[in-house]
């Protein structure tokens, strides 16, 4: 399945919603490649940077989710983010939202753009070598 028709097969406030945010994580950050595939048992659209995750978008029965794995290896992203989103329910890396207006897309953009900056594959490698 491609990305379109996975963004397509979605409820259409949650088309909307969903087609929104994956735009922004790839006007943010041009070099991601996206793909369907599953993650935690559903299909979800998977942003990679050469090959190593950094964000994933789902739709599931109750919510959708923006998986972010900057946000989840930098604390004071999180931190800030959590307190700029109060209607969204946060866990350690990822955002779950059931309706469009708990994620205000400028500051979706602005979240998106600072996660762009972290250098995901330095983290990465440092936490290979602990």
């Amino acid at each position: 399945m491609t990305v379109a028709e996975y963004l397509s097969n979605q409820a259409p406030d949650r088309a909307e919603a969903l087609t929104a945010i994956h735009d922004m994580v790839m006007e943010t950050n041009k070099k991601l490649a996206a793909d369907v595939s599953k993650m935690m048992g559903a299909d979800m659209i998977i942003y990679t940077l050469k090959k190593q995750f950094v964000y994933a978008l789902g739709s599931g029965k109750k919510h959708m989710s923006l998986h972010v794995l900057p946000m989840y290896m930098v604390k004071t992203i999180h931190e800030k983010y959590e307190k700029l989103f109060p209607k969204a329910k946060f866990q350690k890396g990822c955002i779950n939202f059931s309706h469009a207006n708990e994620m205000p897309p400028a500051v979706v953009h602005q979240l998106l753009t600072e996660c762009a900056q972290v250098d995901m594959q330095s983290i990465m490698e440092n936490r290979k070598k602990k």
